[in-house]
């Protein structure tokens, strides 16, 4: 079953409508991040305001491959237009912007139809299984001339925003090492069902933890420590058999951790651990504690605690009397001093924003390209047992 797509809602006085053709949105990120919390939150509240007095509205087009999953997620949430067909909604006159949130291994041929077409491209990373792919998808962008950008949302989380300011502020004086945990326990599908989809640890659907994480790592050190220069990674598959979401059995042919560590600009040192075969015991799915000379900060998804020098206890090795510092008691958190909207909302309006009023959107399909890149050598250094330097990357 295929929908015929109405014809576009009219645009309503003081409104700037915009088409979005959203594909793979009845996955759990497209659902909650990308449609209910971004663009649904968007209209909600009456669009984005543009100079003038205008709001930018956005009309989105909903693509799935099961109509009856699709059609019930449009009747949700008051979306109008829908359909299983891609290039029924990339042909809709009102569309300018093509967004792709599919499994990896299906995002390279969509996007290119979507430059075929001449539409805008926003997309979830990873940009495509492989380096080559990516820097192709980047030169068609290039060559199209349309407006592209990759979802880079852990730049736009609350405790990220707080170490941007510490670092601008020169807080941790000269930057020495960052250590991060990810992840969680992803249950195997039988006695209690997979909380991610069963392609992630299938090596070829585009599955494996080093390419999905690795992709956000590459552009949280570059953004916000130093660039990365070098990598060396050990990934494994520490639970080989899962079960999938009709209830068989499959072999995990993916990697589900991955030891990584990086070597940054400056001489900063990288370390994070990424794993789905973890059991929590931190504040948060994600920790890092960034060390300087002048301080340190431990960094979640919205909260920061940090140390400064000055109050920095002079612990001394002394294993055979109880511990007499309360080290947790040292840190002082860091205040919010400001509102933080949902990450991928907020990128969402950059990216709008960038298409309609040519404002800044850096997180190009290069930057992207940069994330596969790191992925790729990761997997390669494990491979070879070695640490590997990270080339720079250009389009030529």
């Amino acid at each position: 079953m295929t929908a015929t797509l109405a014809a576009p809602a009219p645009t309503l006085p003081g409104r700037r409508t915009i088409g979005i053709a959203m594909n793979g949105v009845t996955g759990r990120m497209g659902t909650n991040q990308h449609l209910i919390r971004s663009i649904v939150a968007i209209r909600r509240d009456g669009g984005i305001p543009l100079p003038g007095g205008e709001a930018l509205w956005p009309e989105p087009i909903l693509i799935g491959r099961n109509a009856a999953k699709v059609r019930a997620l449009a009747d949700e949430h008051g979306i109008a237009r829908w359909t299983t067909d891609l290039d029924e909604a990339l042909a809709a006159p009102d569309v300018e912007i093509y967004f792709d949130a599919m499994s990896t291994s299906e995002r390279p041929a969509a996007v290119f139809k979507a430059f075929a077409a001449g539409k805008h491209v926003y997309v979830e990373k990873p940009i495509a299984p492989d380096l080559g792919t990516a820097l192709e998808m980047a030169r068609a962008a290039r060559a199209a001339g349309v407006k592209h950008g990759v979802v880079h949302d852990k730049l736009y989380l609350p405790g990220m925003r707080k170490l941007r300011r510490l670092v601008e502020s020169g807080f941790f004086g000269r930057i020495l090492s960052l250590r991060g945990e990810f992840g969680y326990w992803v249950f195997e599908g039988d006695w209690q069902p997979a909380q991610r989809p069963s392609w992630n640890y299938r090596k070829e659907d585009g599955g494996g933890i080093i390419l999905d994480m690795f992709c956000h790592w590459r552009y949280v050190l570059d953004n916000l420590v130093a660039p990365v220069q070098g990598v060396f990674a050990l990934g494994a598959t520490h639970v080989p058999q899962r079960v999938d979401e009709a209830g068989h059995a499959y072999a995990a042919t993916a990697d589900d951790a991955a030891y990584g560590t990086f070597v940054l600009g400056g001489g900063v040192v990288a370390q994070i651990n990424s794993s789905w075969t973890t059991r929590v015991y931190r504040d948060e799915l994600v920790a890092f504690q960034l060390d300087g000379t002048h301080g340190s900060a431990v960094v979640g998804l919205r909260d920061v605690k940090v140390q400064h020098r000055n109050v920095t206890p002079k612990p001394v090795w002394a294993p055979d009397i109880p511990n007499p510092i309360d080290f947790r008691g040292g840190w002082q958190p860091v205040p919010e001093n400001d509102v933080f909207p949902n990450a991928f909302r907020a990128q969402w309006e950059q990216f709008l924003r960038h298409v309609v009023l040519d404002e800044p959107h850096p997180y190009d399909f290069l930057e992207g390209a940069k994330g596969v890149q790191l992925a790729e050598l990761g997997m390669r250094a494990w491979s070879e047992k070695r640490l590997l330097d990270v080339p720079e990357l250009t389009l030529g």
